[in-house]
């Protein structure tokens, strides 16, 4: 009788967990529940390159092409795979998006029930949608992001509920498998490395990744970390906590990160910045990098690449590229894919007024 082989025996598809495993809080035990997650592409850009200068090299980790689409999934797989292997029946989250999508996508794998927490109106629809259909129990509240996640954390205190934000160590650990990845596919740390801040866990997961690997001699030094916040919703940057936060870029809309002293920390340790862009800053680098990269994201994600022109460009960067040294190598974090937000592109469209199927109709609308 023949038999089909598994995603793992076949080597594809086969998680972080399984890449990484000897670096992850998870025992031989534990119920892997993993949708293939990870080994996500470092693309090298070339205009991005020529935008830096000095024989820089900047490459693009696209974590937009995770199962659900952002860089949530690596943690997720983690903290779903240990409320399992603790007998957890359920999971909870607030989310600006990404969050709820991959732990409702995570929870459906392993077949537990999920309770999303946001905030009402202030979510893309796409990623609305995408917790609907992985089957969630999807709780719309008159608030902000911070005041979901203290819900979640009462919750999380008095109920049945295993909180798969953030807050939750396992997340962070799983993050971290993409510093890992970029040191694997490089042969060494960047120079360099630039990332959105929302609730800071990224920026405090990468960090942990590369010192990590760095103490174990997988790579010969560190990158300084710079992190880019929505010029709306930027505690870390003014150092204070902002009550109503406010940009177009939903996935870092937060006014009070859960990861604040974290993320601090890194940046401080790695001799790295914290910065600002603007919402036209955000909407313009997501259209360039599209158009001349090929790589399309969703708002926060181009705080990334918005910041690394600021960096090249403004007098008022918190960390200038104008004269940086020669030959450097830069990563920037792209963290979600564009369809999870296209109401800024959309927005852009013309209406597309048919012609006739003739071809010199043709050749005069393409301007030939």
């Amino acid at each position: 009788m023949s038999r089909h082989a598994t995603n793992a025996e076949l080597g594809q598809g086969r998680g972080v967990i399984e890449h990484y495993r000897e670096y992850l809080p998870v025992s031989d035990s534990t119920p892997v529940i993993s949708l293939g997650e990870g080994d996500t592409p470092l693309v090298h850009c070339p205009q991005l390159s020529t935008r830096v200068g000095h024989g820089c090299d900047v490459f693009v980790k696209n974590e937009g092409v995770n199962p659900t689409g952002s860089f949530k999934d690596r943690g997720m797989t983690v903290a779903v795979s240990n409320a399992l292997g603790r007998g957890a029946s359920a999971l909870v989250c607030a989310s600006t998006g990404n969050t709820s999508a991959s732990a409702a996508a995570y929870a459906a794998r392993a077949g537990i029930s999920c309770a999303v927490i946001l905030p009402a109106g202030k979510i893309a629809s796409g990623k609305l949608l995408q917790a609907f259909v992985y089957g969630a129990k999807i709780v719309a509240i008159k608030g902000n992001f911070d005041d979901a996640l203290r819900i979640v954390r009462e919750l999380g205190e008095r109920d049945a509920f295993a909180i798969v934000n953030s807050i939750n160590p396992d997340r962070i650990a799983g993050q971290k498998t993409a510093a890992f990845e970029i040191v694997d596919s490089m042969g060494d740390a960047p120079d360099f490395h630039l990332l959105p801040v929302g609730n800071a866990g990224n920026i405090t997961a990468y960090w942990a990744g590369y010192r990590e690997y760095h103490a174990r001699q997988k790579s010969t030094k560190l990158p300084a970390m710079i992190g880019f916040q929505a010029a709306g919703a930027a505690p870390i940057f003014y150092n204070r906590v902002i009550e109503r936060p406010e940009t177009v870029a939903s996935a870092i809309r937060i006014g009070n990160p859960a990861s604040w002293k974290q993320a601090r920390a890194a940046i401080d340790e790695s001799h790295g910045a914290i910065d600002i862009v603007s919402d036209e800053e955000l909407g313009a680098a997501q259209t360039w990098l599209a158009r001349h990269e090929g790589i399309f994201v969703e708002p926060a994600s181009a705080a990334s690449i918005a910041g690394l022109f600021k960096c090249c460009d403004s007098n008022e960067a918190a960390c200038s590229f104008k004269k940086i040294p020669e030959g450097s190598r830069i990563v920037c974090t792209v963290t979600g894919h564009g369809l999870k937000d296209p109401n800024m592109i959309q927005k852009q469209m013309e209406e597309l007024r048919p012609v006739a199927s003739i071809v010199s109709d043709i050749r005069r609308v393409l301007g030939l």
